[in-house]
């Protein structure tokens, strides 16, 4: 072991967690409730789209007919033809990366450099060197090759198949020109500019630009600076893109002041105006889970979802909790509020007869565990009283039911730790309190000499049930 990883070692003897930090709570029977996929249309292609989107491909140069001058839009398409237009339709010449080695294509083949290329670039699999050019591409194959190479989300891809997808059925080369048609327009640009902005709700507004932004325009400390507003309203964390759209995006703004028209500019260009919205939104029961945390649940049953459930960068990881919107925020008939990133958000909390005091949000917490309950927090030495009841107020949500009586938990208890590296542990408990409540959160490690480290709480590390973890890293 490294000098280091022993003295790490050395410290493993845990004191205390911080402040009591990490009481037991229990799981809530009030989660979410979701739908999936609702938004998906049960129309057809015709064959004017067909046609249109067939033409656009020849007329850029991206799709060729055959000899006998038809275009084959019925004819399913082989992995030879659509390695050829995947190629053409997101510029893959321009794209660095090794071309692969691919046993059953002749050098000599027409659709030779295409294939190796895509196949180089991870975009169309190979087994063990072969590429199976002439093999039909199935709806599902398509999707996941047209969501690699665009690198958007493999639902968004599905949403703009729902015209023609089927499970365990070949696409045809009109659908998967219609299917290029859609994707084109969903290739991120650096000149995008805003084509409408809208407020949502008293902390959130819709924009929609022309194509979707960069990943690097996304950051939000570009986004910061690149999105400015009139009145002091502020950006409070970074645009998130949604999930089967082209370029619209759930923007989490400062408290907006119901009916000031407002200005945008977008990187030092006017971007349009927009009006305040007074709408909050409708969130249902505030619970305690600590000394000092409380939640504020909301539920997709009654028509609130969390920005999470709906954005492209989430969509993967959520499953079949995942859905669409559509532009009137509605998914199978249903319209929904939006709850967006709840970042550099608070809200008061007030015992009764006395002052109200400010708890901000525990980052990460706002839809864990199947839950859309964002978490807030007291202040750093503060403690909720037990047997006194609290009641939560907020300038962006209405709240159902919004007090309750404070009880004291008591702390967790740890059963082991185990160094991980040089800079991180891991800590197992008893009990797993069935939810995301350690962000922020330390433990003291002491070493026999007494030499004390503080071990900080790693984001989303928490696994497991009763084999709770949590990992951490470690500093002076």
């Amino acid at each position: 072991m490294k000098p280091t990883a022993n003295k790490i070692a050395a410290f493993l003897t845990i004191t205390a967690l911080a402040a009591g930090a990490l009481p037991l709570t229990t799981n809530h029977a009030h989660a979410a409730t979701y739908v999936a996929n609702s938004a998906v249309t049960t129309a057809q292609l015709t064959n004017q789209q067909i046609e249109a989107a067939v033409k656009e491909l020849n007329n850029l140069g991206i799709m060729n007919g055959y000899i006998d001058r038809s275009m084959g839009e019925h004819q399913t398409i082989s992995r030879a033809e659509l390695a050829t237009l995947v190629y053409k339709t997101f510029h893959l010449k321009d794209k660095t990366g090794e071309n692969a080695e691919l046993t059953d294509v002749n050098p000599n083949a027409w659709y030779a450099p295409y294939a190796s290329k895509v196949a180089g670039l991870g975009i169309m699999e190979t087994s063990n060197g072969q590429f199976n050019p002439h093999s039909q591409v199935s709806d599902a194959e398509l999707a996941q090759v047209v969501s690699k190479a665009l690198q958007r989300d493999v639902k968004s891809v599905h949403y703009w198949m729902s015209a023609f997808y089927v499970d365990n059925s070949s696409a045809t080369r009109g659908e998967t020109a219609v299917l290029l048609q859609t994707a084109r327009q969903a290739i991120s640009s650096e000149r995008a500019q805003i084509k409408s902005v809208r407020s949502l709700n008293a902390i959130t507004l819709i924009v929609t630009f022309d194509k979707p932004l960069r990943a690097e325009d996304e950051v939000f400390t570009k986004a910061q600076t690149d999105f400015a507003f009139s009145g002091g309203l502020t950006l409070t964390n970074m645009p998130r893109l949604k999930t089967g759209s082209i370029a619209t995006y759930i923007v989490p703004t400062s408290v907006q002041k119901a009916g000031e028209v407002y200005n945008l500019t977008y990187k030092g260009q006017a971007a349009g105006t927009f009006e305040g919205s007074g709408t909050k939104v409708n969130m249902t029961t505030v619970s305690q889970l600590t000394n000092d945390t409380f939640e504020i649940a909301a539920l997709q049953e009654n028509g609130v979802v969390d920005y999470g459930y709906i954005i492209s960068a989430y969509s993967g990881g959520r499953g079949a909790n995942a859905f669409v919107l559509d532009d009137r925020e509605q998914a199978g008939g249903k319209t929904y509020q939006i709850i967006p990133s709840m970042q550099a958000r608070q809200v008061m909390i007030t015992p009764d007869g006395g002052e109200p005091i400010v708890a901000k949000y525990v980052p990460f917490t706002q839809s864990t565990d199947g839950k859309q309950e964002p978490k807030f927090r007291l202040p750093v030495g503060e403690t909720l009283i037990p047997g006194i009841k609290y009641t939560v107020s907020s300038d962006w949500a209405n709240i159902n039911i919004a007090s309750f009586i404070a009880k004291s938990f008591d702390p967790l208890q740890v059963t082991s730790a185990k160094a991980l590296s040089e800079t991180s542990i891991k800590v197992s408990l008893a009990e797993d309190p069935g939810d995301e409540l350690f962000s922020g959160r330390s433990v003291t490690l002491t070493s026999p000499s007494g030499d004390v480290l503080t071990a900080t709480y790693k984001y989303s590390s928490r696994k497991g049930l009763r084999a709770y973890s949590i990992s951490a890293r470690m500093k002076n």
